[in-house]
């Protein structure tokens, strides 16, 4: 998911240092705000619980299927530890789609790679950084994604902060001093505890104190990376011969970094953990002239091909009509990837394998959708929407899941006016146990961007997200080394792949078509102005036409 959860005092701690460091640009991504709901059948709180249980076969069949049988861990353990993550053009991501196609055919479903464009590729090895001087300590970090390597041997050199430079031409006349060193290009934090304890521990005095360091540290950082060239500073670094670039992007809580990259690095680029950070920047601050070793292993394999995993069940009655299921099948690679969006993955691969078992004959053709580049910028999915225009034509709806492990809370019409009493009968049709807990939202406005349906929300085709439950998804997991295996609630993924496969053979069984009317005047936006229907952006293809 590229729409951004970080707390706000997060995003202005790193913010502009994070992205001149390695010109990577996190995204956030503000949707309109909703419309007063117009009458229709169920209301937000949930009027189309079921009182009795379902009288659909099927339903029930998919019910004790998805609940009693689930394949979700057995899924899982195989992509998140043995393949990891799915960095885009990385090994890892070819070794994901190879299992992805294999798995489907072993469950009797045709699937396909599906090139989209290039990428540049990657391949990340063993990496360590080590404090030598003015003691030894093994330093927290996470080399960066598309960090260049050290040539298969260790590094050595000393730390410097990138000085308070006011101007480009203060950088330049600065540079030469930092030949041979290893430089740190974000802010210092005051604390590394979370905002919950400084909260419940610090007196009034000493939350404003800790506020107002902060603030007024970043804000200086900022004018300092816009002089140093912003997303271009390793260029005239590497020029310079600078070893290496250090950040630090916390995550709020204790031990948990955010993790991103950019193929703009062009020298070592590594996180370092918010605690060992601070150490090394108050040293060079106090002139004690710290020394780091560095060894990383990394690989630029050059422009490589880049592809969707697609797979396809074709309708019996209304082959050229379809119900699509949706989720990026990419991620960073600070961890596995487990809850962005290895959750969604397996919620959409484990709903394939109950419809095949118990509804192999659809109506209309289903189409799953394993999104390669959503990090990037929705890239998979955008391309899918240009080469397939005969499937957004004849979409009925599609079904996205990107935003954690939790169970589906709510979901919302967006835009189409008329979709909410059809998306109400769905619920209807499915078991309380599954829908009671489930907020349907009013109809809103057009989702921008954030993650994948909005690729084909913007040319007016029916494309619905459903939205979990956070477990603490922005600071724990979103983008961050901890985003593992063992934060899956694997109760709460049975749910979504149940509730997913019981929303594809509904969609699949119902005799119109989602209606496509949008809302007229789009509702405003969260500043309170009025919105105008976004058109679609073109599919970025390759690194070269990124403007990331």
């Amino acid at each position: 998911m590229i729409g951004s959860f970080v707390r706000a005092r997060t995003a202005l701690a790193v913010g502009a240092a994070f992205v001149a460091a390695t010109g990577c640009r996190p995204q956030v991504v503000n949707s309109p705000a909703p419309a007063d709901a117009p009458n229709a059948a169920g209301e937000q709180t949930g009027t189309f619980v079921r009182q009795t249980p379902p009288s659909d076969p099927v339903i029930r069949r998919i019910m004790a299927e998805g609940m009693d049988s689930s394949r979700t861990e057995f899924y899982a353990q195989r992509l998140l530890d043995s393949i990891g993550p799915r960095l885009q053009g990385s090994p890892g991501s070819a070794n994901a789609r190879a299992w992805m196609v294999k798995m489907y055919g072993e469950l009797g479903i045709p699937a396909r790679q599906e090139r989209y464009g290039t990428w540049a590729a990657w391949r990340r090895g063993a990496a360590h950084v080590d404090l030598i001087t003015p003691r030894v300590r093994s330093l927290e970090s996470t080399m960066l994604g598309w960090s260049a390597g050290t040539g298969g041997r260790p590094v050595e050199g000393e730390v410097v902060v990138l000085p308070d430079v006011q101007s480009p031409e203060e950088y330049r006349a600065w540079l030469p001093t930092a030949r041979g060193k290893f430089v740190l290009t974000s802010p210092e934090r005051f604390t590394c505890r979370s905002d919950a304890q400084v909260a419940q521990f610090a007196t009034p005095e000493t939350r404003a104190s800790l506020a107002d360091q902060q603030r007024q540290s970043t804000q200086g950082w900022a004018t300092r990376n816009v002089a140093a060239g912003g997303p271009r500073m390793q260029a005239a670094m590497k020029e310079a011969g600078v070893a290496g670039v250090l950040s630090s992007y916390w995550s709020g809580y204790p031990g948990v970094q955010k993790i991103f990259g950019s193929w703009r690095q062009e020298l070592p680029t590594f996180d370092i953990g918010c605690e060992d950070y601070n150490l090394l920047f108050r040293m060079a601050e106090a002139d004690q002239n710290p020394r780091i070793r560095v060894t990383a292993d990394a690989e630029s394999l050059g422009e490589q091909p880049v592809f969707n995993v697609i797979a396809e069940m074709r309708g019996t009655e209304k082959p050229d009509e379809y119900v699509m299921l949706s989720a990026h099948f990419d991620s960073w690679d600070g961890a596995s990837g487990a809850t962005d969006n290895g959750t969604g993955t397996l919620v959409m691969l484990e709903a394939m394998r109950i419809l095949k078992k118990h509804y192999p004959n659809p109506k209309r053709t289903i189409i799953v959708g394993h999104w390669g580049g959503e990090e990037q910028g929705l890239n998979g999915s955008r391309a899918f929407t240009e080469d397939h225009p005969e499937v957004v034509r004849g979409l009925h709806a599609l079904w996205n899941q990107d935003n954690g492990t939790g169970r589906i809370l709510n979901m919302s019409p967006g835009p189409f006016v008329n979709a909410r009493p059809v998306l109400a009968r769905y619920l209807g049709e499915i078991p309380a146990e599954i829908t009671r807990s489930i907020t349907l939202g009013p109809v809103g406005g057009q989702a921008t961007g954030g993650t994948d349906h909005a690729s084909f929300m913007c040319h007016r085709a029916p494309g619905f997200n459903l939205g979990a439950l956070s477990w603490d998804y922005g600071n724990t997991t979103w983008h961050t080394n901890r985003d593992t295996y063992d934060k899956i609630i694997f109760d709460d993924l049975k749910n979504n792949a149940t509730l997913t496969a019981m929303l594809a053979y509904l969609s699949s069984e119902d005799p119109t078509l989602m209606p496509r009317d949008i809302v007229s005047p789009l509702p405003a936006g969260r500043t309170g102005q009025p919105t105008q229907w976004v058109n679609c952006a073109p599919a970025t293809r390759s690194t070269a036409q990124s403007s990331r």
